[in-house]
């Protein structure tokens, strides 16, 4: 792996400059390279070139993070033109995992559970993924088990920082013990069978895979909507307070800094319930729609659809998502393609 990546930069330092934009690319490892885009290429024929020199097959899983008037955290938008995102050279992105997939054993091609890896690893360091001590312990043993091998010598707070295994701030001793004892039950285990074990375990972290966006309820309380592969949580303080699965939501709108979910009725209700949220701005609003959409999209529908063609849906700004195919797809090569878009 590391060689495909000495192998990338070098090829792109001694690549012509006749193309009209260069790329600066973070990849999960921390690594970064260069790239030559040509002037028509998008935000798509990124991610693929990216993922071919990594040996990544499953690509649709993953997507490209960029700053946009400080926000660290915006999807690069596949369909576009990278010209038409991007401004001063060179343009600098992350790669990232954007769909977290529910089963990472259903993954087929091992590149990519590894990068699934790396990803939750940047999570947990990062702050967007939070665990007990004892889960810590047991997901930093399987790193170890990944990066190092078999035990030798005991651990310590050097090996858990250079392999990214936990957060400093949670290092402790008694951490450095549980880490230790548990390490030393994996001998034997080959890398790509302590990656699987790590995913295995993270996928059950109650906010694996969810994108995070700060909202406010009806009574003007700071709280946090949560996207992943079931549906849309509601947080407070870091606590998970209702969650609304995809069966449930019928529509999902927003109106300027407005943002709605129109909920099925339950057994106990007669009619469809509204919820709405206040977000800082329009822009913010519109991510969080399209977040929830693309979300929806790929973990609920048989094939992507045109949103535009969708009755009902508020025609505020673009319609364009960023989902090639969705998981059923995935699953299944025979699945439908997506339909074109008027």
């Amino acid at each position: 792996m590391r060689e495909s990546l000495r192998r990338l930069a070098s090829d792109d330092a001694m690549a012509p400059r006749s193309c009209s934009g260069r790329v600066r690319v973070e990849l999960l490892t921390g690594d970064h390279i260069t790239i030559d885009v040509a002037r028509k290429a998008s935000g798509a024929d990124l991610l693929d070139a990216i993922c071919d020199d990594l040996d990544i097959v499953e690509k649709d899983y993953f997507g490209l993070l960029h700053v946009h008037r400080s926000d660290p955290r915006v999807w690069v938008d596949l369909k576009r033109r990278l010209s038409k995102t991007f401004r001063n050279e060179p343009w600098e992105v992350k790669m990232a995992v954007k769909f977290y997939p529910p089963e990472p054993s259903e993954l087929n091609d091992e590149a990519s559970r590894y990068q699934l890896g790396l990803a939750i690893r940047r999570d947990l360091i990062e702050g967007r993924l939070n665990c007990s001590t004892i889960t810590y312990a047991l997901l930093a043993s399987y790193v170890l088990q990944a990066e190092v091998g078999d035990r030798e010598g005991r651990v310590n707070v050097a090996m858990l920082t250079e392999h990214h295994a936990v957060p400093l701030q949670v290092i402790t001793p008694d951490l450095e013990d549980k880490v230790d004892e548990l390490y030393r039950k994996h001998k034997g285990q080959t890398p790509a069978e302590a990656e699987l074990n790590y995913l295995e375990n993270a996928k059950k972290l109650a906010m694996y895979g969810a994108e995070l966006h700060s909202v406010k309820d009806s009574e003007d309380v700071d709280i946090e909507l949560a996207v992943c592969a079931a549906g849309i949580s509601v947080l407070r303080d870091g606590m998970v307070m209702n969650r609304f699965p995809w069966a449930k939501i019928l529509k999902i709108s927003y109106n300027k800094r407005t943002y709605t979910l129109r909920l099925r009725a339950s057994e106990f209700d007669e009619f469809e319930t509204h919820v709405s949220f206040k977000l800082a701005s329009t822009r913010s609003s519109k991510r969080l729609w399209r977040c929830s959409v693309e979300h929806h999209m790929f973990f609920r529908r048989e094939a992507p659809v045109a949103v535009e063609r969708v009755s009902g849906w508020p025609r505020l700004g673009s319609r364009r998502v960023s989902c090639r195919r969705t998981l059923r797809q995935l699953r299944d090569p025979a699945a439908p393609h997506a339909p074109h878009a008027a």
